[in-house]
């Protein structure tokens, strides 16, 4: 691999969450705090899913920061593993 491709190699992260946002009016009230996260490119709730997946693709791997926003926000979010 040459610089040139090195430099537009762009690692992104899939985080996948289990979450208690199962109404519209839930995600409006999370969607504030990811939306300002500058790591976060993109992020969806599947409300019909059993498990209220969140799925986020982050420039970062922060499971973490991310539990602690939703958590702050009074939803419940944990980790989903492989």
């Amino acid at each position: 691999m040459n610089a040139r491709s090195q430099n537009k190699l762009v690692m992104q992260h899939v985080l996948i969450f289990k979450t208690n946002i199962a109404t519209v009016q839930a995600r409006s009230k999370v969607a504030p705090l990811l939306d300002q996260q500058s790591f976060i490119e993109k992020w969806t709730v599947d409300m019909e899913d059993v498990d209220c997946v969140l799925r986020v693709v982050a420039a970062e791997p922060v499971p973490d920061r991310i539990i602690a926003l939703i958590n702050a926000s009074e939803y419940e979010c944990a980790e989903l593993e492989d």
